[in-house]
């Protein structure tokens, strides 16, 4: 066997390494991509059903939102109208109302001083009407008159 014979050899061999070396990464690959497919398919058929019901959960959200909307509304409708009631009945039975407080005030303070008896005269031995003070002299006070 000549120089040449020999490097022919070793470059078959090694061809036939690198060959059976990149079957054997192509065997692996196809295996991967058969796991894969077998994977994705799997997946494939448990997000469409779960894709279907999110679908549905989501109208249903959207309906019971609608509902909610219109709940609110009637709530602040009602809310203004309570309002609208409360001013109303403030300014018309607001004023008569403090009024007729007021005299029935005034009608049981009057009925009160008349049910209380007349104050007992005091005499003071040893003193004038100048030497009492003024407000058991009997004198008036008047009212916002200065």
């Amino acid at each position: 066997m000549s120089g040449g014979e020999v490097a022919g050899i070793l470059v078959a061999v090694f061809w036939a390494i690198l060959v059976s070396f990149i079957a054997l990464v192509l065997v692996r690959l196809a295996q991967t991509l058969k796991a894969t497919t077998k994977l994705v398919a799997e997946v494939s058929e448990q997000a469409v059903p779960l894709l279907a019901d999110a679908s549905a959960t989501v109208r249903s959200a959207n309906t019971q939102l609608a509902r909610v909307d219109s709940i609110a509304a009637d709530v602040q409708e009602v809310t203004a109208n309570a309002s609208a009631l409360s001013s109303t009945v403030s300014s018309a039975f607001g004023g008569p109302l403090v009024k007729v407080a007021a005299f029935g005030y005034g009608v049981r303070r009057a009925i009160g001083r008349k049910a209380e008896p007349a104050p007992k005269a005091t005499v003071f031995v040893g003193r004038t009407a100048p030497d009492l003070p003024s407000a058991r002299r009997g004198s008036r006070r008047t009212r916002g008159k200065g």
